[in-house]
């Protein structure tokens, strides 16, 4: 995980800003929860939220404090064992479905190491050499936030009394009445990652991909329309379904996205009545490519969804040759995505999630954030309602295996022209 490029005009005060900004949300995150909620882990995929908390936490003492902080001594020298995630280069780890029963150090005493560490942090946020990680640092406090809602939403759906973090629910409706078909001519098209400012390493290297002549849908598949699949017997139907998907359905009984109950769904402001408008979200890759089946149509490539959507950030024009950003031979107006391309939920697409040409991970125990996990999972597009604004990109590559559905995953179908 490295910044592709760090933006040349970020001053020390812009970054001082930000990581507070950022540090405060992640506390006002876990103010609504008691202490026995934030130690909960319901499942291995999810963590507790005081696990969020301490792991962000560890990262900025253990990648700038420790290594470019002279003289830094660890806050606690027995919490990397406990808040080191997956980082092979920094030594053994408890294990991930140990978290939730770490009842010690508790919230406040995590929070008060946090309070440490952002205190420590000051002089290294002027250090114009440590931008790039620290924009980095950035990036993995807001995915851990992203992670927070959505490990404490499923824990929190565990207790049948149906517990809320807050009072009310927000409602996200689909942004087009009806279905249009943004039609897209094919060709030679660069994607990746092509601005300034922070990306993944797995955004990159830019580079060539053909694509054939192609629609993607203008809205998200909505939870009316999944009704309908489910009444019409998709869930029982093998024809639509990929063999491991099948095996999974069956052994698994599984007959509705997470978190439905008749016509209902459980949020983080507890049960709530179910908007049919609304996109439909916790379902599995293999959920999302039996409906396309379904429906008829196909769930799109990454690059597919990438050479819409490019147009869509900020003010970049959606066909500009000299910038790279779209096609490279293409008469103009290529289309523009709709709104909901972003901020929404996650959209799966087809595509599996492996390197691109020329990729090669940052050097140090930092560049085992993605490359490592590049076998046996797909790639999502889009950013969801708990992701963080600057995370909406054409080039951001989520990615989760095909059978995970506690995140904010959903589908935008696609078809051949």
């Amino acid at each position: 995980m490295t910044a592709a490029q760090a933006s040349n005009n970020v001053t020390g005060s812009d970054l001082a800003e930000r990581f507070a900004n950022i540090r405060q949300l992640s506390e006002a995150l876990v103010e609504p929860l008691s202490e026995a909620d934030a130690t909960l882990q319901s499942m291995e995929d999810a963590s507790p939220a005081k696990w969020h908390i301490a792991h962000v936490t560890w990262f900025w003492e253990t990648f700038l404090l420790r290594d470019h902080l002279p003289d830094y001594t660890l806050y606690d020298e027995r919490w990397p064992f406990v808040f080191n995630s997956y980082y092979e280069a920094e030594g053994e780890r408890i294990a991930r479905f140990s978290r939730g029963m770490l009842s010690q150090p508790t919230m406040k005493d995590v929070l008060a190491w946090r309070h440490h560490v952002d205190e420590a942090m000051k002089p290294l946020l002027e250090r114009e050499d440590l931008r790039p990680l620290i924009e980095l640092g950035f990036a993995h406090e807001q995915q851990h936030q992203e992670l927070l809602l959505t490990d404490i939403k499923h824990a929190l759906f565990q207790n049948p009394l149906g517990p809320a973090m807050w009072e009310k629910a927000a409602s996200i409706s689909s942004s087009s009445a009806r279905e249009d078909w943004y039609a897209h001519p094919g060709g030679i098209a660069r994607v990746g990652h092509q601005a300034d400012g922070f990306a993944f390493d797995n955004e990159g290297p830019v580079h060539r991909v053909l694509l054939e002549p192609f629609a993607l849908a203008s809205r998200l598949v909505t939870n009316g329309q999944w009704a309908e699949f489910i009444a019409d017997g998709g869930y029982e139907d093998a024809r639509l379904w990929l063999s491991d998907g099948w095996g999974w359905v069956k052994e698994n009984a599984i007959r509705s996205p997470s978190y439905w109950q008749d016509e209902a769904h459980f949020t983080h402001s507890g049960w709530q009545d179910r908007d049919p408008d609304a996109p439909v979200t916790h379902i599995s890759y293999y959920e999302a490519d039996a409906f396309a089946t379904w429906a008829g149509h196909r769930l799109p490539t990454e690059f597919e969804w990438e050479a819409i959507a490019r147009g869509q950030e900020g003010a970049s024009a959606a066909h500009d040759p000299e910038a790279g950003n779209q096609l490279d031979h293409a008469a103009p107006p290529l289309p523009v995505g709709s709104a909901s391309l972003f901020g929404d939920c996650w959209q799966f697409t087809r595509s599996a999630y492996l390197p691109y040409p020329r990729f090669e991970p940052a050097p140090g125990a930092v560049g085992e954030y993605n490359g490592k996990f590049m076998s046996g999972q797909f790639v999502l597009k889009g950013a969801s309602c708990a992701t963080a604004r600057r995370h909406s990109r054409a080039s951001y590559r989520n990615f989760f295996y095909p059978h995970q559905r506690w995140q904010f995953t959903g589908l935008r179908l696609a078809k051949d022209l």
